[in-house]
């Protein structure tokens, strides 16, 4: 277990100056330890911050620096570092650590934790999270792959910090001791690095490893743990048994439930769709097994205004149901949001496509059955394309918008979720939902 005190005696290397890095040279300044970095990148971004927090610290660029990996005691690497690269892993000595950022705040912070992670879903449940925290009175702090960087509240004396937890994270986790954790699902994403669709969920499933109490999706036996106990709280679009959470119909009007007791109307959710019901479910769950107060987190629900590009309605001024949910980087995101916005009452138009990072895209095609009208465009548009007959493939978001707005009617759906990543034609997902939205309002 590393203490402030042996991090002064040990040789220490960052590696990559994203966001992470400049945290970690934030924090070990703080504490007066040295440092060096490393960066692969020739021009990396944050060098001029990175001179701002220490300007005597020694930064190597242009490539994975054997000697300096050689010589670390202690190597912190970003979650955007592969440490699998030969060039990296081939070339630590004997006895060195290599950790994450998240790894070195559980072991230096006093916090309670509550941790998050799975292919989708998560940045809305650990959001959804901080807000009925806020609402509840309880003092927590929203880090990790959202929100601030681990490193950046491990001085901070909060009730909880609410952690979403990515892949690349987990990867280098071994101490956390959360209250509370969940794997909301399991889907093919960041198989460009982790290969296997059963390596990536053999890392998701170390978050089960270092927690008190595991909240377990019934949706998917991938995202459950093998072994079961009775401090497990499950979550469901079924009927939960007594002391889990689930969905009732009374009625014909379905409800959020704990056990026999019904907590909320869906349909007075302030986030639409089943899979942003499994997101409220598991947060409710989540708090629930912190200690908080569960009439409380039902009450908060209804203030909750959602995430941005996250299946969320555009205002545009027509009578066609625009949603962005260019969030939706991976086929798993995708599958949630047809599932849970497809209707007998409308038609559903699909704008999908990108940059698939190595996803097989067949795991679609049963869902498209749901789709009435495919527009693709990207890298891969033309796998997806292939997926659906008289599909419509198109080389900009503007022309997808058009040529969607002509395949709808009133109060029929437009939904772009791209099954894909966005680099290959944006800078990041925002900018692509950003454009999506700005081609919905120039055409209105």
């Amino acid at each position: 277990m590393i203490t402030l005190a042996l991090l002064q005696n040990k040789n220490i290397l960052v590696l990559g100056l994203g966001a992470t890095g400049l945290s970690c040279a934030r924090f070990l300044t703080s504490q007066h330890v040295s440092f060096v970095v490393n960066d692969s990148r020739a021009k990396p971004p944050g060098v001029e911050q990175l001179n701002q927090i220490n300007s005597n610290v020694k930064l190597i660029s242009g490539q994975w620096d054997s000697n300096a990996i050689a010589n670390a005691d202690l190597i912190i690497a970003s979650p955007g570092v592969d440490i699998n690269l030969p060039e990296i892993a081939g070339n630590r000595k004997a006895g060195s650590e290599l950790i994450g950022d998240v790894e070195l705040f559980c072991q230096l912070s006093n916090s309670n934790v509550i941790a998050v992670t799975g292919s989708n879903g998560k940045s809305t449940v650990v959001s959804l999270l901080a807000h009925l925290a806020e609402y509840c009175e309880i003092d927590a702090a929203l880090a990790g792959n959202i929100g601030l960087p681990a490193l950046d509240v491990v001085n901070q004396q909060k009730d909880f910090v609410i952690l979403e937890l990515s892949s690349f994270q987990l990867e280098t986790m071994t101490s956390m001791q959360a209250v509370a954790a969940t794997i909301l699902n399991i889907s093919d994403d960041h198989l460009d690095r982790h290969q296997t669709i059963e390596n990536y969920a053999q890392i998701k499933h170390k978050i089960f490893d270092q927690s008190k109490r595991r909240v377990i999706t019934r949706e998917q036996n991938l995202s459950q743990p093998i072994d079961q106990c009775k401090t497990d709280v499950s979550f469901g679009l079924d009927s939960p048994a007594d002391g889990h959470f689930g969905i009732a119909s009374v009625s014909g009007v379905r409800y959020l439930c704990f056990g026999a007791t019904n907590l909320v109307a869906c349909n007075q959710l302030p986030i639409v769709g089943k899979h942003n019901e499994l997101n409220c479910l598991a947060a409710l769950a989540l708090g629930y097994c912190a200690g908080w107060p569960l009439d409380r987190m039902v009450n908060g629900l209804a203030s909750f205004e959602g995430l941005d590009h996250r299946c969320k309605q555009v205002d545009s001024g027509d009578d066609i149901i625009w949603v962005n949910d260019s969030k939706a980087t991976n086929i798993g995101a995708t599958l949630a949001a047809i599932e849970g916005l497809a209707s007998s009452h409308h038609k559903l138009i699909l704008i999908a496509g990108g940059d698939g990072k190595g996803a097989d895209f067949n795991e679609l095609k049963p869902a498209l059955a749901k789709v009435d009208h495919l527009v693709t465009l990207g890298k891969d548009g033309g796998q997806i394309a292939a997926l659906k007959a008289d599909s419509i493939e198109v080389a900009t978001i503007q022309e997808a918008v058009s040529s969607s707005r002509k395949l709808a009617n009133a109060g029929d759906m437009v939904l772009l979720s791209p099954a894909c990543a966005s680099i290959d034609m944006f800078n990041n997902y925002m900018q692509r939902g950003d454009m999506f939205i700005e081609a919905i309002r120039g055409a209105s």
